[in-house]
């Protein structure tokens, strides 16, 4: 199931056409935050930080809520209530409420100081007290945002303190899944406020995977048809991630034998790029300084997966135009390939997508999967080990079977996403690029 995201824009809009008003709204996300942050820290002490917008608002909530839970909580509030909803929440909490300035700390700290639309840094003195105070708590939870994260980029625009928890309201934004901001998250929830979150931006969920008819052959099952290249262990290790990923038939063109090739792959020193059963065609991993190569693979009228090396041949994004094509740049080739673009890395994405019209897999710790039609998938959050060599073209092989198999080319980019990141979480932080292939 994919969540939606939402940029800060789009959702100040779905709040404001939400069926209900937005005190509600306000009241559902800190009755949420309350109990998100009971369920996960237990009944220890709280701090409530509370700014002067709406977020700090949320926190007001939060804690009427924790203290009619038997919680013991204290707000410190960084300056009055700004905004009305703020105010009349402010109103509600009869407690007492401190200055953040001097504030003892607590074993749980709720941040509520500044959300989605924080667009520069918290100031020094500001910046330095919550830092101290998240230190000296065990826990930490965010509403929303950790606050000094800018929430369309992922950027922080100050020294973010990791959150244990980040409680999101209603959808996530684009910083839960871009680095910087992404990695100072901790466990992310999504709160259920009432909106609706109606977006072409999700996170990649756990794919739908085609079914094998009963009557199924190696063919109909999907061929992957692979073009080797002057290093035979990349191409070897995309073709076993094609055949570990439900790919009926695959095939190798090679000029000379290579002996990393599983068993199950078939080679051949005849390109039959002309043949009407490939399913979806896979250049570039290993191709080394072989143009020709791309040029052969792109006068075929199969479904192609491009990457590595051929990605850097291209010359020009639209060259691509009219092929049915997926391109997995890590981000030296998408610059190599596109310049440097201006924008988020979600709005560099979709750029590159309608550039190019390919569906764009742009990979990092923070994956996006863009298409030409505007859809953007975010990955969730996969093993930093993962980092390593020859996992990339482990990646173009799974999206190349699943293309095979039938999906088309956004949905199999992301379930070969996902697929790799929970191959790669079985396998463990000592992994090689050769065992996420046992662990598909």
């Amino acid at each position: 199931m994919s969540r939606p995201i939402l940029t800060a824009a789009a959702m100040r809009r779905a709040e404001a056409a939400a069926p209900v008003g937005l005190d509600l709204l306000m009241e559902r996300a800190g009755q949420s935050l309350a109990e998100a942050a009971l369920r996960f820290a237990g009944p220890m002490p709280a701090l409530v930080l509370c700014g002067p917008g709406n977020n700090g608002g949320d926190g007001y909530v939060a804690a009427r809520h924790l203290a009619k839970l038997g919680l013991d909580v204290r707000v410190a509030t960084l300056a009055e209530p700004a905004t009305d909803l703020a105010r009349a929440a402010r109103e509600q909490w009869t407690g007492r409420v401190e200055a953040l300035a001097t504030a003892e700390p607590a074993p749980l700290l709720i941040d509520c100081l500044f959300g989605t639309g924080l667009k520069r840094g918290l100031e020094a003195s500001l910046a330095s007290r919550f830092k101290a105070l998240a230190a000296s708590a065990s826990l930490l939870v965010a509403a929303d945002l950790p606050s000094g994260v800018e929430a369309d980029s992922g950027a922080l625009l100050s020294d973010v303190p990791a959150a244990d928890l980040t409680l999101a309201f209603g959808a996530l934004k684009p910083a839960h899944r871009l680095m910087p901001a992404m990695a100072r998250m901790g466990r992310l929830v999504l709160a259920d406020i009432g909106i609706a979150a109606d977006s072409q931006w999700h996170e990649i969920g756990a794919p739908v995977l085609p079914a094998i008819a009963a009557d199924a052959h190696k063919y109909s099952r999907g061929l992957v048809h692979a073009l080797a290249g002057t290093m035979p262990g990349a191409i070897a290790l995309s073709a076993g991630a094609a055949a570990r990923s439900g790919a009926g038939y695959v095939r190798v063109s090679t000029s000379k034998p290579i002996a990393a090739l599983p068993l199950a792959v078939v080679q051949t020193g005849d390109a039959k790029l002309s043949d009407p059963r490939i399913g979806c065609l896979l250049v570039g991993p290993g191709m080394g300084d072989l143009p020709q190569l791309l040029t052969l693979a792109l006068t075929s009228h199969a479904p192609k997966v491009i990457d590595a090396d051929a990605i850097r041949h291209v010359g020009e994004p639209a060259r691509l135009k009219g092929q049915d094509a997926i391109l997995t740049p890590h981000a030296g080739e998408f610059s190599a390939l596109f310049g440097e673009l201006p924008g988020t890395k979600a709005e560099q994405a979709l750029a590159a997508a309608e550039a190019s019209g390919a569906v764009i897999v742009f990979k990092g710790a923070d994956t996006l999967v863009a298409a030409p039609d505007g859809r953007l998938g975010f990955a969730p959050p996969a093993p930093a080990w993962l980092a390593t060599a020859g996992t990339g073209d482990v990646l173009a092989g799974i999206i190349a079977a699943l293309r095979a198999r039938g999906m088309p080319a956004f949905e199999a980019a992301c379930a070969g996403v996902w697929l790799h990141g929970r191959a790669a979480e079985r396998a463990g932080p000592t992994m090689t690029a050769d065992d996420l292939l046992a662990h598909l």
